[in-house]
C-alpha cells in the first residue's frame, strides 16, 4: 500500500510547534524519552549513565508497555548463560541466522540494522543482569545455529520493574499519565517535547540539548495507521496491547520521517482468548528471592512435576496450530455458523466475520490425534508444548466436551440447529469432510483474531537518528524500539525485545552525546 499520508492529516495536525504556546512552562534537560516500554526505559538509563539530565515520558499510569505484555524471551549470541553449558557462539553467526528467519522477504530486511541488534545484543544481555534481571536458557531455536533465546524469570513484569527502579537510581525523572502533545522545532531541528501532565501540574515545553528520542512503541492499536499501511481489513481487528497506538510514529511523521515497511505485520493471528482471571503464576513479583528460586527450580526440578506449572503459561493466550484445522477441525462463529475459508488461512477469515471471534469444533478423532507429539495444539517456543488434554485441565473456561451436538451447542450458547448444519458441510475446496458429528464432540474457544504487533517503523540511520524522506538525519530527533525499527523485520522469537533494549541503549547514548556537542557549541558562540 502507498505511504500517502492523506488519512493521517488529522492525526499529525498540531504534532509540530516552532515555539512553545504560552501556557506551557519551559524546563531545561539535556534528554527527553517518549515513552516508557523496553526500549525507552533503555534510552533512558544509556542517556542518565553518562550524567545527563532526563526525563522519560510515558502516557500511562505505570511502566512497562508492549514489553510488560510479552513472553519475555531475548535473543543473544556470546552470554554467560551459553558459556556455562559450553556454548560458543558469536554476533556474525546471529546476524548471518537472522537472515534465516526472513526467508524470501530477506530482500525487504534492514540488513543494517540486523547488524546493530545482533553486535549490541551480547553487551546489552550483560546490562540487563546488571540491573537485577534473571534469565533461563538458553533455548534452542531453529534455524538459529545454537541456542539463544533466553527467558525472563519470573514473567515479563520483571522488566519495568527493575529497569524503572535502574533508571531513578540514576537520577531519571520519569513521568507517568503524560501526553506528549507535540514536538518542538526550530530551523529544521527538534528542539524538546510538549507535554501535558496530570491532574493540576500543568503543560511543559521541555527543551532537549540532546535532544528526543521516540521509544513510544509499535501501531497494532491505531486504526487511522493501519489503514494507511496495512489494510482496511487490518484496522478493523483489535491489538493484543491496546495501548500501542503509535504516537511516537506519529510524532516523528510530523517532522518529516517516514515510515518502512508499515505493511509489515504480525496479524490478523488467531489466539485463544486470555483467562478473565490471570494465574498465580502470571503474578508473581519479580523479587531476587522468587526468581533464584525459579531459576534453581529450571536447572534442578524434573521436567514431569515443572510441566503442570508450565502449562498455566502456555495455554494462557497462545495460538491454535495449523495442524488443527487440517486434521478437520471447523471454524464456527460466536452464533455457530460455519466460517467459510473461501482461499484464506484461518487468521483472515476470523477477521472478517463481525465479532471477529470463532470457535474451533471437531470430533473425537481428531480429539483422539493431538493427545501426543507431534500432533500438540499450541507451542510456546523453547518452553512447552500443550496437547487438548492440557486444555482440558488448565483452561476449563475454553475447553469443551459433550455427547452430543445439541450439548456442545449448549455449551456454546448457540443454536443447536444451526451448529449441526454447519458440522454438515464440506470441508473448505469441496472434498468431503471425514468430521462426525457423533459423540463425542468438542470445541476449544472462543478464539480471537488480534493485531500482535506492527513491524513498520521510522527510518533511522545506524545510530539511530530519525532519517527524512531524503534520508537525511532530522537533527535532534532519535528513535527506538518499534519507533526505530526502520524495516527491521525482527522473524524469531526474542528479536523484538531485544531490539527494543539494544536500539534503546544506542539511541539514548547518541543523544546524550549530541547534548556535550550543544553545549560546547553553545559557548563557543558566547
Amino acid at each position: 500500500m502507498s505511504d500517502a499520508l492523506g488519512p493521517l492529516e488529522g492525526l499529525l495536525a498540531g504534532r509540530v510547534v516552532c515555539a512553545p504556546p504560552a501556557d506551557y512552562r519551559v524546563e531545561e534537560v539535556d534528554v527527553v524519552v517518549v515513552g516508557g516500554g523496553g526500549a525507552g526505559l533503555a534510552a533512558a538509563s544509556a542517556a542518565a549513565a553518562l550524567g545527563r539530565r532526563v526525563v522519560l515520558l510515558e502516557k500511562n499510569a505505570a511502566l512497562g508497555g508492549s514489553t510488560a505484555w510479552s513472553v519475555g524471551s531475548v535473543s543473544a549470541s556470546n552470554t554467560a548463560h551459553q558459556r556455562r553449558e559450553g556454548i560458543m557462539d558469536c554476533p556474525e553467526h546471529h546476524w548471518e541466522d537472522l537472515a534465516l528467519f526472513s526467508g524470501p522477504e530477506l530482500a525487504r530486511d534492514n540488513r543494517e540494522l540486523a547488524r546493530v541488534l545482533t553486535s549490541n545484543a551480547p553487551e546489552t544481555f550483560e546490562w540487563l543482569l546488571s540491573t537485577g534481571l534473571r534469565f533461563v536458557g538458553p533455548m534452542p531455536e531453529p534455524p538459529h545455529r545454537r541456542p539463544r533465546m533466553h527467558n525472563v524469570l519470573p514473567n515479563s513484569k520483571a522488566f519495568p520493574y527493575h529497569l524503572g527502579r535502574h533508571c531513578r537510581k540514576l537520577g531519571v525523572r520519569i513521568e507517568l499519565d503524560a501526553k506528549a502533545d507535540a514536538l518542538w522545532m526550530e530551523d529544521g531541528r527538534v528542539k524538546g517535547v510538549l507535554a501535558t501532565l496530570p491532574g493540576s501540574r500543568g503543560r511543559v515545553a521541555w527543551r532537549a540539548l540532546g535532544g528526543v528520542v521516540l521509544a513510544g512503541g509499535d501501531f497494532s492499536g491505531s486504526p487511522q495507521l493501519k489503514a494507511t499501511y496495512a489494510s482496511e481489513l487490518v484496522a478493523r481487528v483489535d491489538a493484543m496491547n491496546p495501548g500501542s497506538t503509535g504516537e511516537g510514529i506519529v510524532l516523528g511523521l510530523a517532522a518529516g520521517a517516514v515510515v518502512r515497511n508499515g505493511d509489515h505485520l504480525r496479524g490478523p493471528f488467531l489466539r485463544f482468548v486470555p483467562p478473565a482471571n490471570p494465574h498465580w503464576l502470571q503474578r508473581l513479583p519479580p523479587h531476587p528471592l522468587v526468581t533464584e528460586l525459579m531459576a534453581w527450580a529450571y536447572r534442578h526440578v524434573p521436567s514431569s512435576l515443572l510441566r503442570p506449572l508450565l502449562m498455566r503459561f502456555v495455554t494462557t493466550s497462545l495460538a491454535p496450530e495449523a495442524a488443527v484445522f487440517r486434521a478437520g477441525a471447523m471454524l464456527v462463529d460466536l452464533a455457530g455458523r460455519r466460517i467459510d475459508l473461501a482461499g484464506r488461512n484461518v487468521h483472515h477469515a476470523v477477521a472478517d466475520v463481525q465479532e471477529r471471534m470463532a470457535y474451533i469444533v471437531f470430533d473425537a478423532r481428531a480429539a483422539r490425534l493431538f493427545t501426543k507429539w507431534p500432533n500438540f495444539v499450541s507451542t510456546a517456543p523453547g518452553v512447552a508444548y500443550a496437547y487438548l488434554d492440557d486444555y482440558r485441565n488448565t483452561r476449563p473456561d475454553i475447553f469443551h466436551e459433550a455427547p452430543t451436538v445439541a450439548a456442545l451447542a449448549k455449551q456454546l450458547r448457540v443454536d443447536a440447529g444451526t451448529l449441526e448444519a454447519s458440522l454438515q458441510q464440506p470441508a473448505d475446496g469441496g472434498v468431503q469432510s471425514h468430521r462426525s458429528t457423533q459423540g463425542p464432540i468438542f470445541a476449544l474457544g472462543p478464539a480471537k483474531a488480534y493485531v500482535v504487533f506492527t513491524n513498520g517503523g521510522l527510518d533511522v540511520s545506524s545510530q539511530l537518528e530519525v532519517l527524512d524522506a531524503n534520508g537525511a538525519p532530522i537533527q535532534g530527533l532519535y528513535a527506538a524500539g518499534s519507533n526505530g525499527q526502520g524495516g527491521l523485520l525482527l522473524e524469531g522469537h526474542g528479536h523484538h525485545l531485544m531490539w527494543a533494549f539494544a536500539s534503546g541503549r544506542v539511541a539514548g547514548r547518541n543523544c546524550a552525546y549530541a547534548s556535550t556537542s550543544a553545549v560546547q557549541a553553545t559557548q563557543q558562540s558566547d
